[in-house]
């Protein structure tokens, strides 16, 4: 018995570490990854949903070619619009890059708002009931008798829980824990949280950044008006003219559906900034609510570069012989917010 312990102990010491940096949007995470990166000679790997996607660079905030010159990312421009990516095929191409981070003693830093893809990455996928085509062709014949609002409101009735962090104009997700729901009885909210991402192929220190609402929404106020200053217009169309269609799921993403809009001529400019502004906020507002579930995570103001610091070397310093050296003497450098 007692070398069993001993032999899980050396298991649990030989994982890689991951430090993982989440959030919501607009809340500083880009500069707290690049620093911690920096702190303990890492790399990172982007678990963002629409960084993946080329040519959708400003919209997506992004990190700029001078910050993935500082450290390299991982994870970002690998597909066109037009292709399909999923939670899976980030999970299997984030394992496979922290895997020869971790053969080449590189630290690992892990950053992004898709709460999705940062659970599968850490615990595996909860695969659920297969599709039932039965309940799927009632779902469409409400949706286009009701629209998404009509949708999502039997959400909202059936699984409040689930509509809490899903999107409204997200139909996929909401039919697949409506699909859930009536296949099982059990919300799919509790089902992800029973399988509880078993897998466990890291050892993780979870960092989350947090700001006053107030300041975390001028903030966003403050990037969407410079998003559109940077040219988030003028990226629409170029995406357009390349050929890429608007009813694709990432130029359905948040601002871009709006400018396509605008650029159809069936919205004004004016309008189409006040919604991106009000849905990005909205979206904060379910950013938290998924990542407030979580309770193993450690929870910093943004600004704090001390108490990150410290709780990032206790993680590399747990095992003397971690393969993910700090930095001589290292020290946070760059301002987190």
């Amino acid at each position: 018995m007692h070398g069993s312990g001993q032999d899980n102990m050396i298991r649990e010491q030989e994982k890689p570490r991951l430090i993982v940096v989440m959030g919501p949007t607009a809340a500083g995470k880009t500069r707290t990854a690049i620093a911690l990166a920096e702190f303990c000679n890492g790399e990172i790997v982007s678990a963002d949903s629409m960084q993946v996607y080329r040519h959708m660079d400003i919209g997506t905030a992004k990190p700029t070619p001078a910050e993935q010159g500082q450290v390299r990312h991982h994870l970002i421009d690998i597909v066109n619009p037009d292709e399909p990516f999923s939670a899976a095929s980030f999970m299997e191409r984030a394992r496979a890059a922290i895997t020869d981070l971790h053969r080449r003693g590189k630290g690992i830093v892990v950053t992004g708002g898709t709460g999705l893809y940062i659970r599968a990455l850490l615990g595996g996928l909860f695969d659920g009931p297969g599709a039932d085509e039965a309940l799927r062709r009632s779902y469409a014949a409400i949706l286009e008798r009701e629209g998404k609002p009509g949708l999502y409101e039997i959400l909202k009735t059936k699984d409040s829980r689930a509509a809490a962090i899903i999107h409204p104009n997200d139909v996929a997700r909401t039919v697949r824990a409506l699909e859930v729901l009536e296949l099982t009885g059990v919300s799919i909210v509790d089902q992800q949280q029973d399988h509880g991402f078993a897998q466990r192929p890291y050892s993780v220190l979870k960092i989350g950044l947090r700001m006053e609402r107030p300041r975390l929404y001028e903030r966003i106020e403050a990037r969407t008006d410079q998003m559109m200053a940077l040219g988030f217009l003028e990226e629409v169309q170029g995406l357009l003219d390349m050929g890429f269609s608007g009813d694709l799921k990432p130029m359905q993403a948040l601002g871009y559906r709006q400018l396509v809009r605008v650029l159809k001529g069936t919205l004004g400019l004016e309008e189409a900034v006040t919604s991106i502004k009000r849905e990005t906020r909205r979206y904060a507002k379910r950013q938290l609510t998924w990542f407030g579930a979580d309770p193993e995570i450690s929870w910093f103001d943004a600004g704090d570069r001390e108490g990150i610091l410290q709780s990032a070397r206790r993680l590399l310093e747990r095992n003397p012989t971690s393969r993910s050296p700090l930095q001589s003497g290292g020290t946070l450098q760059n301002p987190l917010t």
